[in-house]
């Protein structure tokens, strides 16, 4: 949000499809006197479920913030809704976490220096001490916490507890390459979000540009997914590929998937920090 923009409220809701639930909506917006910018609605009729995001103005509106969720509570029960309130003037607190690759890293640093994200980056975490450097040339917090299969469960716990000083509400993991436990996921569902390295659900796991080099492929991908307990399998949010021949090499593939890995990384955050996904399943509908 530009510093002359009038701040605005976001709900982002999903139910099983059923009558009334556009009109119930929009009617509490009205009658509280508020002024709708933005609409979007979807319903996947396989699964009868709909999903929504809708945004107005906070100028005029007759509920102060405070007041907003308590009052369309009853409205979210009625339906059995799962929603949630955001505010475009309220910046996430953010932790990256990272391995040696730098290319992520970077991008998401450089967006942050030049108002491109939306959000506090507070912290970096790394299993390794190379990328120190860079998180200081932008003036942030860096921590080294080594991972051992001896010390995995340790560093874990004091990685929780350096993000719940720091009050971290995203993890981004910048080619973070360990996995994190199930609890921990948990503690964040639908808050970590990963960049993997291939078109997913292909190539899964580790080297995945050496199995598509294997396999002769003829584009490959990256793909920026939410974390869930099975590796390289929660919700997608955004990917994108390019084009490749028999003439790449390993290095070569790995070069040009950087700038796709950059990309659609950056894009996945930012489309989080505006509140535009709703998942739904292991399934997101990306609003535009």
């Amino acid at each position: 949000m530009g510093p002359t923009e009038p701040a605005t409220a976001t709900l982002l809701l999903s139910c099983r499809d059923q009558r009334g639930l556009v009109a119930a909506v929009a009617s509490f917006i009205f009658e509280h006197g508020g002024n709708i910018i933005h609409a979007d609605q979807h319903t996947d009729q396989q699964e009868s479920y709909f999903l929504q995001r809708v945004e107005w103005q906070l100028d005029g509106f007759g509920l102060n913030r405070e007041e907003i969720a308590s009052a369309f509570r009853p409205i979210a029960d009625r339906f059995d809704m799962t929603w949630r309130l955001s505010f475009s003037d309220r910046s996430a607190r953010i932790a990256i976490l990272v391995s040696k690759q730098a290319h992520c890293l970077y991008d998401l640093l450089a967006r942050s220096r030049m108002g491109e994200v939306r959000a506090e980056i507070r912290v970096v975490v790394s299993n390794h001490p190379d990328l120190e450097s860079i998180a200081a040339d932008f003036g942030v917090e860096f921590h080294y916490l080594p991972v051992t299969p001896d010390t995995r469960a340790e560093q874990e716990a004091s990685l929780s507890t350096l993000l719940n000083r720091q009050a971290i509400e995203v993890v981004v993991l910048a080619r973070y390459m360990q996995i994190l436990s199930p609890s921990f996921v948990e503690s964040y569902a639908n808050r970590i979000i990963n960049i993997h390295h291939s078109f997913l659900p292909a190539f899964a796991g580790a080297k995945p540009y050496h199995q598509a080099h294997e396999r002769g492929v003829k584009v490959i991908g990256a793909t920026a997914h939410y974390v869930t307990g099975e590796l390289d399998a929660g919700p997608i949010i955004e990917q994108d590929v390019a084009r490749v021949s028999h003439r790449d090499n390993v290095t070569d593939l790995a070069r040009k998937g950087r700038d796709l890995e950059t990309i659609v990384l950056a894009r996945a955050v930012h489309r989080h920090l505006e509140n535009r996904i709703v998942v739904y399943g292991n399934k997101t509908v990306v609003f535009d």
